[in-house]
This record gives structure tokens, C-alpha cells and sequence, in this order.
């Protein structure tokens, strides 16, 4: 909805995750914002292996490029934000993570 583009400075994101997803993810450029709008699942921190249950109304912030496992028990409906915004290009590397594109890739 918003990318790098639009020049405010995060890029805001209506994501679907189909039931079933066992994402592990790792964004060593980004940090991020995610609030469930539908679904359940949960997320998993594996610095210290905590699960967190993810329902309507959950907001969860990933402020310390936390390596993590997003699964989807239902089809979950989130709002994300990024810092510093995606292009809308990226791809998610071995690592789970986005490179960071530069400006001169970008443009």
C-alpha cells in the first residue's frame, strides 16, 4: 500500500499468510511491525525458542532483527510496516531476510 517510493520513510504492507505457512525469517536490514487483522498462528523467537500466539487485535514487533518462525494455524490477515521501507522487489534470501537495495539499485 505504501514502498519506498512514496517517501515516507516505512512502507506499509496488507500481507496474506495461507494456514499452513511455516516461514523462518530473519530481516538483518529491517525492522518490523506486524498487527493481525484475521487469522491465528503464532511467532517464535529463536534467540530464546518463546512462542507467542498470534489472533486478531495481536501487534508484534520485531525491533532487534530477531531471527524468528511465523506459522499460520488459520489464513492470517496482517498490516506490516517496514523501516526502512521495501521497494516492493525484494525476495527473501536463504537467510529469510531481504538484502537491503541500495539507491543506486533502486532507482
Amino acid at each position: 500500500m505504501l514502498l519506498k517510493d512514496d517517501n515516507m520513510g516505512f512502507s506499509f504492507h496488507i500481507t496474506t499468510i495461507y494456514r499452513g505457512a511455516d516461514f523462518q525469517m530473519h530481516y538483518q536490514h529491517h525492522l518490523e511491525s506486524v498487527y493481525c487483522i484475521s487469522g491465528e498462528g503464532e511467532v517464535e523467537t529463536l534467540t530464546d525458542g518463546n512462542k507467542h500466539a498470534i489472533t486478531p487485535g495481536t501487534i508484534y514487533i520485531l525491533d532487534k532483527h530477531d531471527k524468528h518462525i511465523l506459522r499460520a494455524f488459520k489464513e492470517m490477515k496482517p498490516a506490516c510496516v517496514f523501516n526502512p521501507p521495501l521497494s516492493g522487489k525484494e525476495v527473501h534470501n536463504a537467510d529469510g531476510a531481504y538484502e537491503l537495495i541500495s539507491e543506486a539499485v533502486a532507482d
